[in-house]
């Protein structure tokens, strides 16, 4: 099985996939306020907004970087 490791925020889960994980300069390159891969825990899913933290989760490469909303049911 793989891991997932889960971020939230008042809005929205952030969804992280290690194993698909190649490409975290991307994501710190063009928004290191909620992607620091220096950091431990290294998501902040309060350092920006909702909007742009999804448009960067979309720009993911990999796969490694979902999101859902906070009130729907995972499955």
């Amino acid at each position: 099985m793989k891991k997932r490791i889960k971020y939230a925020n008042n809005e929205i889960t952030v969804v992280w996939q290690p194993d698909l994980c190649w490409h975290t300069t991307s994501c710190f390159t063009h928004l290191p306020e909620v992607f620091n891969p220096g950091l431990k825990k290294w998501i902040n899913p309060n350092g920006a907004s909702t909007e742009r933290i999804i448009a960067q989760v979309k720009k993911c490469p990999s796969g490694a970087l979902t999101f859902y909303y906070n009130d729907e049911t995972v499955k």
